[in-house]
């Protein structure tokens, strides 16, 4: 708790410094001189990422977060406002109408599969003491969702928005070892940190499918690993069998059998799913035994540390940063601005 108010106020004290000089800073400006020596601001930006180059990603995505967001709030009121008045109503009783128009009841039975998918985390609780809080939290999202659905068609048939700003970059190295689907060369490429065990990796794999699906080949997905080993114990194992099915050319089938598993993930579980896709048991076992891949699940961890991940998924659009399991619609509008710069 102390490292992460610590690091809050530390942000909030760069953005305050940023939004209160007269202009920004380029990289060649001077930031300080000691004697007849300049020191400028990209040498402070180069010894920041030498020493902790964690810390500056997360810094500059937290910044350009923060601005995103309100930027996106301000759009919305406008365009909600704009609708509103050609309606004759308020812009609150507007966005009821029409969010309880898209948002989709909650059923029971949603309720009960979000609990059985998520029984881990429930600290032991019953479904019954767990379903109104789940009910709660469902009902939320879905209006989240119909409200985002709503803002996304006024941007459509309401006044033209062009965002100026431009999303912060980082690079992602891409090894030959890393599993991936799609065109090899299309527009956009979408690389995933991700969890086996992660029940938010898990909520985000078919809007990836989604993705892929309505895309086509102008969107390739790459699997990066980064499991969580000290919530998910399960998780290293998992992305070692990861890599042996990939070596059977049957990464992705295996990749769908262990999302829908996530309770059972034990060396004889990671075995008895490889028999079901259809691979060589005999070469499947050899290579989870010996933990052959170790290595390489090792290098996804510590490829995310340094891009500043500390939770699944976080997903990469040609390098910009999109963290937790978001909806289509947030993927989608980041790969919608990616074709049209192309």
């Amino acid at each position: 708790m102390v490292t992460f108010m610590t690091r809050a106020g530390f942000l909030a004290l760069i953005a305050t410094f940023l939004a209160c000089s007269s202009s920004a800073q380029s990289p060649s400006d001077v930031a300080a001189r000691i004697g007849n020596r300049s020191v400028t601001v990209k040498e402070l930006d180069d010894r920041w990422r030498n020493t902790d180059a964690a810390d500056q990603i997360e810094t500059i995505q937290k910044l350009y977060d923060g601005r995103r967001n309100a930027l996106e709030a301000i759009v919305a009121e406008m365009l909600l406002a704009d609708a509103a008045k050609a309606r004759g109503l308020s812009p609150e009783a507007y966005a009821q109408s029409e969010i309880s128009k898209r948002a989709k009841p909650v059923s029971d039975a949603d309720v009960a599969a979000f609990y059985q998918s998520n029984v881990s985390q429930m600290q032991g609780r019953t479904f019954e003491v767990m379903a109104p809080a789940i009910t709660r939290y469902l009902t939320e999202q879905q209006e989240a969702e119909a409200r985002l659905a709503l803002i996304n068609e006024l941007r459509k048939t309401g006044p033209a928005v062009r965002l100026m700003m431009d999303a912060p970059r980082f690079e992602v190295e891409l090894e030959d070892s890393d599993p991936s689907i799609g065109n090899p060369k299309a527009q956009v490429t979408i690389v995933e940190f991700s969890d086996f065990q992660c029940p938010f990796c898990l909520r985000v794999a078919p809007t990836l499918k989604k993705l892929r699906a309505t895309y086509g080949d102008k969107v390739r997905v790459v699997w990066k690993d980064f499991p969580l080993t000290q919530i998910h114990p399960q998780a290293f194992k998992a992305g070692e069998a990861g890599h042996c099915a990939a070596e059977q050319g049957k990464f992705w089938e295996y990749h769908d059998q262990l999302f829908g598993n996530q309770e059972a993930l034990m060396p004889d579980d990671l075995k008895k799913y490889a028999a079901a896709v259809g691979m060589d048991k005999e070469r499947f076992n050899s290579c989870l035994d010996m933990s052959k891949h170790a290595e390489v699940v090792r290098d996804g961890v510590a490829q995310g540390t340094r891009l500043g991940i500390n939770s699944t998924p976080t997903v990469f659009v040609n390098g910009r940063r999109v963290s937790g399991a978001q909806p289509y619609e947030v993927f989608a509008a980041a790969i919608d601005e990616e074709l049209s710069k192309k």
